[in-house]
């Protein structure tokens, strides 16, 4: 069986997606999953779109700013910021209906049986609320529903990993995954590809949140996501540098709230 690109949080940034899909290029990757939340906060929302369409795409899942993007209700800001709010209304008035209906039609969660996996934007128990996974206490609820060997979700930007003992009642954190938060005191360089495998065993389940290609929040600014080989059962993060500048530029270009560009440079 081939591997599997899975990305998550694309929000709109051509430049990081374009990235990404260069290094899937060179690691011969052309099967791709998708998490959700192709749009919001940055500039290029219907390109990033169109691009995720032309994809080979074996599975998608739709995101809480792709649902919102689709559904836009000026009176309804909850679970918003006031930044995220106006995001959301400028990538809803960019969209045409052939967008929001293809948006439209990704489901909340997806099983892919034939490759051992389950896919959500958010939480299994809880799809459509949107809630965040941080720590193994989050992910109890969410290892109930999880009928496969692993499943991946997003939409916190923070990668971090856990996985559940054969007694189906220890959930352990995977520190080597990528869940500690980066300082400008830590000595790494951003300006590089870097990868982590993890390699999975039988009997276990395994969650992973994959971070966030277009605006991780780990104090890594580098686009994130991660490549299944179904057939080693492993999965390795991939942390992918990319033209920040150009995309900061294009969320100020576009009259989108400064702090959206600021925190692309910082991983914030």
């Amino acid at each position: 069986m081939p591997k599997y690109a899975v990305l998550s949080d694309i929000h709109g940034n051509l430049e990081a997606f374009e990235a990404v899909l260069g290094v899937c290029s060179s690691m011969n990757v052309d099967k791709f999953i998708l998490l959700g939340d192709i749009v919001g906060y940055n500039a290029d929302p219907v390109r990033c779109i169109e691009l995720a369409r032309s994809l080979d795409v074996v599975a998608a899942v739709r995101g809480n700013h792709d649902d919102y993007a689709i559904n836009y209700d000026p009176d309804n800001r909850a679970g918003f910021n006031p930044h995220a709010h106006l995001a959301i209304q400028w990538t809803h008035d960019q969209l045409s209906d052939s967008d929001r209906e293809w948006l439209n039609s990704l489901e909340y969660s997806k099983q892919i049986l034939k490759i051992k996996l389950t896919i959500v934007h958010a939480t299994l128990d809880t799809p459509e609320r949107w809630g965040y996974i941080f720590k193994a206490d989050d992910c109890v609820s969410h290892f109930m529903e999880q009928k496969t060997l692993l499943s991946f979700c997003g939409h916190s930007h923070v990668p971090v990993a856990f996985v559940r003992l054969p007694d189906r009642s220890t959930v352990e954190l995977i520190p080597e995954w990528g869940g500690g938060i980066f300082d400008e005191d830590m000595d790494v360089d951003f300006s590089v590809i870097d990868s982590v495998t993890v390699q999975m065993k039988t009997m276990h389940n395994y969650l992973f949140n994959i971070g966030s290609i277009g605006q991780p929040r780990n104090g890594d600014p580098r686009a994130s996501f991660a490549i299944y080989d179904s057939d080693e059962l492993t999965v390795t993060r991939m942390m992918v540098p990319y033209d920040i500048a150009a995309a900061k530029q294009k969320v100020l270009d576009a009259g989108l709230p400064e702090r959206l560009a600021i925190r692309l440079g910082i991983g914030h």
